[in-house]
């Protein structure tokens, strides 16, 4: 378990524990929160929805993950200061309602992670939860000042940032690829930064539910470990590149499908001390989150993050 820092005006704002899977007080645990929209589409593939499928087959094959299961319609969304506090990883999916989880909380939630308390990992349709945008957000920020510092940039330097048209919208092919840096000398001594935010999504999908074939990129990351080179996904929506997000640290998984589409299904971000993992595959009405393969990479990814 990661050493938290617990802050004075936190430690009276914790809530009675919400439903919980695996052995909560060990301390030596890794503590895994399980956000969940929980749409009723989900009872197509999942008896009692996707995250609680995820939370139980992941204590079901590892002994040293304690898990909460909390969703959207639960008491401060199940984002309570005591459900951060005690997470050192989380796993979201989200889907129709990521816009009913304030910015304020994505924004504490980034906060956690920056500060090395928190991993994040996001799921499928997630790319658009507002948590996973405002880490790409921060992230983007980050990488913009990089960018001008190494094009030689030397004084103050004033950043706006531009944010896409309308959230939940999807870029057309041919757009330019955000994040976007674009800058201008204001004078001998200062000069002005424009961030174009990133739209954090990709100019195809087709939710058929045919197989994608995921190809291990990176064989010695510990979120590959026990898997095969290559395994398929009978049932998935397909996303196509680009994708609109800012470069990666490590790229895990790439996914293709047999009508030429391509993906980056596994990417790793560096948010300050902490990190985000973005792991693609998923449909709320497919039973992904039934598969062993799936589900190692999800219980590799929550041993790694969650040291």
């Amino acid at each position: 378990m990661k050493n938290i820092l617990v802050a004075t005006s936190l430690i009276f704002c914790v809530a009675p524990l919400l439903p919980v899977t695996g052995q909560d007080t060990d301390t030596d645990s890794i503590h895994v929160l399980v956000w969940d929209e929980r749409q009723p589409r989900q009872a197509v593939a999942y008896k009692d929805f996707l995250g609680n499928e995820i939370a139980n087959r992941l204590t079901d094959q590892t002994d040293n993950i304690a898990v909460r299961s909390v969703a959207l319609d639960d008491p401060d969304q199940g984002l309570t200061a005591g459900n951060l506090e005690w997470a050192d990883v989380i796993i979201w999916w989200g889907h129709v309602r990521q816009h009913e989880v304030p910015e304020e909380k994505a924004r504490l939630i980034v906060d956690y992670i920056r500060q090395g308390k928190l991993d994040l990992i996001a799921l499928h349709s997630a790319h658009w939860a507002r948590p996973f945008v405002e880490a790409m957000n921060w992230r983007s920020i980050e990488d913009g000042k990089k960018h001008f510092e190494r094009s030689g940039w030397k004084g103050d330097f004033l950043i706006d940032t531009v944010k896409p048209p309308r959230e939940r919208t999807v870029p057309a092919h041919g757009s330019v690829l955000t994040p976007a840096f674009f800058g201008y000398k204001k004078n001998q001594r200062q000069f002005q930064a424009i961030i174009h935010l990133p739209w954090c999504c990709f100019p195809d999908y087709r939710p058929d539910g045919m197989p994608g074939t995921l190809r291990v990129k990176s064989p010695s990351h510990p979120i590959t470990r026990g898997l095969p080179k290559t395994f398929r996904v009978p049932q998935t929506e397909m996303y196509n590149e680009p994708f609109h997000v800012p470069e990666p640290d490590e790229v895990i998984f790439e996914e293709t499908w047999t009508k030429g589409e391509r993906f980056r299904s596994g990417m790793v971000w560096d948010i300050g001390k902490g990190k985000v993992f973005y792991f693609r595959p998923g449909h709320e009405t497919y039973p992904v989150f039934k598969q062993p393969e799936v589900i190692q990479v999800l219980q590799n990814a929550c041993q790694w993050l969650g040291k």
